[in-house]
């Protein structure tokens, strides 16, 4: 039977109000899943019997979090070596920041071996002066940092399948990130470039043996665009597009182009492949949109779900991630019952633009099968779409920018599974 509602219930099937997750309600929350505390033990445990092993030149995670790595990694797309997409463990982690170590990867001809004392990067078209800078150059301009997500317009392309996909949050949903990037505003380098009157996009290229190029709006290049340098504090890695990538803060990855070589200043898009064959959005009467940049609010609940298991009935934490590529999340509600009703959950300080948002609700299992489902509210009032809506917008062919709702079957045995409802 659904759990009763009580004072401190927010939605039906056991889920909590929100403000048990501000401060004076933390304990409320947590007291339930603590151990019973027992006298300390006479003897210590055999990690405090002998100095432990000595600092590292590099740090690593505990050898008892070898299993978390990103997903899919050894896949390829045939007769292209190093072509294929890794995805981020989302299950496994929390907060908002993805270690770089983790961060997906998705590539169109590998990683390319770039030497930093050979790099350059040429500015050129319809510009004043065409400039070339190397890696020392650039580190001498001023530089910001902003912490964004990225993410590939293909992610969670697996919920677009007819029948729901035994998956698991990562395999499904992993092509989404977010770091500490840190690297110089483009606008101050076309400002130095000098762009004339007639430039209205800028046709970005990268420096792998794909040479991948999209092209981008001018006015985004002079608001948030970065030629990023550094990632979570340290360096590009090769893999993120080291020595220097093009990043566009809420616009879809591969837009922001890796290893980034060239910027030609145009007066209109370049209709490169990889935005005519590639990356257009099919529509359900046959026609194909393009330069649809922005990625639409969306939200995934990362735990339960897929693998993450729920052993007993009890007080569970539901927690997991939104974004929306045009600003703030404003909020997120989550359902307990298949989405007859919903809840708002808490949303974890500070809640920044065009980043991933951790949300957090409270929820009482009674023991019995049901689905957990999010969705998300951006700042400009753009709702995440249920699974039927999306499709009737969207039509059965499309493949990029999905941004439906997710729901997590959870079985009477505790076993978490990708349904759709």
């Amino acid at each position: 039977m659904p759990n009763p509602l009580t004072p401190l219930s927010a939605a039906a099937n056991g889920l909590m109000h929100r403000r048990l997750f501000l401060k004076a309600g933390a304990g409320l929350v947590g007291g339930s899943a603590l151990l019973t505390a027992q006298p300390a033990a006479a003897t210590r445990a055999a990690w405090m019997k002998a100095p432990g092993r000595p600092m590292s030149r590099y740090g690593a995670p505990s050898e008892y979090e070898s299993s978390v790595g990103r997903i899919g990694f050894g896949v390829s797309q045939p007769g292209t070596t190093g072509s294929g997409a890794s995805r981020t463990p989302l299950e496994y982690l929390n907060g908002v920041i993805t270690p770089s170590g983790l961060h997906f990867e998705r590539h169109h001809s590998g990683v390319p071996d770039i030497d930093p004392d050979q790099y350059q990067l040429l500015i050129h078209g319809l510009v004043e002066r065409p400039l070339k800078f190397n890696l020392e150059s650039l580190v001498r301009y001023p530089m910001v940092t902003r912490t964004q997500f990225l993410e590939c317009s293909g992610n969670s392309r697996a919920l677009l399948n007819r029948t729901a996909a035994p998956l698991g949050c990562g395999e499904i949903h992993g092509l989404v990130s977010a770091s500490e990037w840190t690297g110089v505003p483009l606008s101050i380098l076309l400002d130095e470039a000098g762009v004339t009157t007639q430039g209205r996009w800028l046709v970005a290229e990268g420096g792998d043996a794909a040479m991948m190029s999209r092209s981008v709006p001018l006015a985004k290049a002079f608001d948030d665009a970065l030629v990023a340098l550094y990632q979570n504090g340290e360096r590009l890695r090769p893999e993120n597009g080291y020595p220097a990538r093009l990043f566009l803060p809420g616009y879809e990855g591969n837009m922001s182009i890796k290893w980034l070589r060239r910027i030609a200043v145009t007066a209109r898009p370049a209709m490169t492949r990889d935005e005519t064959s590639k990356y257009t959005d099919l529509q359900p009467d046959g026609t194909a949109r393009m330069f649809t940049f922005d990625m639409a609010v969306k939200s995934v609940i990362t735990s339960p779900s897929p693998g993450l298991v729920l052993h007993q009935p009890g007080l569970y934490q539901i927690s997991g991630i939104a974004w929306s590529g045009r600003g703030k999340i404003a909020r997120v509600e989550v359902s307990a019952d298949s989405g007859k009703s919903w809840a708002e959950a808490a949303l974890d300080e500070p809640v920044m633009s065009k980043c991933l948002t951790r949300f957090r609700a409270a929820w009482r299992w009674d023991g019995g099968p049901t689905s957990l489902m999010s969705r998300a509210i951006d700042e400009a009032g753009k709702v995440q779409p249920a699974r039927a809506a999306y499709l009737e917008d969207n039509g059965p062919s499309t493949s990029y920018h999905c941004n439906m709702i997710q729901a997590w079957h959870v079985a009477s045995n505790g076993d978490v599974t990708n349904v759709y409802v």
